[in-house]
């Protein structure tokens, strides 16, 4: 099993402590910022269980959720008719290889979505695709975890996660180079009966760097307007574990 199908069940309860408010605050703060209007369409890329895009839809937002995974998305239908959300558009899809009815006015891709996206070649065709499916300066936010973190949180550390019924075992195992990290997950869940299920994944992160980064993203036409260390819009220093980035799309 990989991981995100080891994860779905249990995603939204392991990441309880994730303010996806406060985070969406921080998006429309950059569109305000760096668009002056609004978006009317908006794509959340890499979309997981639906909790950004859910939370935009309730702003008004006209979303589209994209991701790979299945099990993650079958979860996120699942709460947009429990929330009673409606009118959003869910699409099966890989982040580096995805179509689209048309163009958006902002792009999303929240919690180290690229990160996962592991070869620098596939990365900059989810760069070219972005470029292509925005409307001219429309916006590219996303969010990666920092070289900082891969080499001083992540490591080899393993960490156990819990919260009401479900225990994540993450071990982490980085590179000899530091470029990458496979989180080995097992999670386990309690199901109504009482009894606990399991299952096991693989998930691989890679650490990107600043230029790096900047480069692929001006070879796609998508140039950088904000760097900041946090959703407070705080620049960002050497200790900074995650580097939100927003590119307009110039066309």
């Amino acid at each position: 099993m990989n991981g995100y199908s080891a994860l779905a069940e249990a995603y939204d309860r392991l990441n309880v402590d994730v303010d996806y408010k406060k985070w969406a605050d921080f998006l429309e703060k950059c569109f305000e910022k760096h668009m002056g209007k609004k978006p009317e369409l908006v794509l959340d890329l890499g979309c997981g269980t639906g909790s950004m895009t859910l939370e935009l839809a309730r702003r008004g937002y006209d979303m589209t959720g994209l991701d790979i995974s299945p099990d993650m998305l079958s979860r996120a239908y699942g709460r947009a008719a429990g929330e009673g959300v409606t009118g959003v558009l869910f699409l099966e899809g890989d982040m580096c290889d995805f179509e689209l009815y048309g163009t958006m006015g902002a792009i999303v891709c929240c919690l180290d979505g690229v990160n996962h996206i592991t070869d620098s070649e596939e990365l900059a065709r989810c760069f070219g695709l972005v470029h292509n499916y925005l409307d001219p300066d429309g916006l590219f936010i996303f969010d990666v975890n920092t070289p900082y973190k891969f080499k001083n949180v992540y490591a080899d550390n393993d960490y156990v996660l819990e919260e009401d019924g479900a225990v994540c075992v993450w071990q982490n195992r980085l590179s000899d180079g530091g470029e990458t990290c496979d989180f080995r997950l097992t999670v386990f869940e309690r199901g109504s009966d009482g009894r606990y299920s399991r299952r096991d994944g693989v998930v691989s992160e890679r650490c990107y760097g600043k230029e790096e980064l900047f480069g692929m993203l001006l070879n796609a036409g998508l140039e950088v307007v904000g760097f900041y260390g946090n959703t407070e819009m705080s620049a960002p220093d050497e200790s900074t574990e995650r580097w939100h980035i927003v590119a307009a799309a110039r066309k």
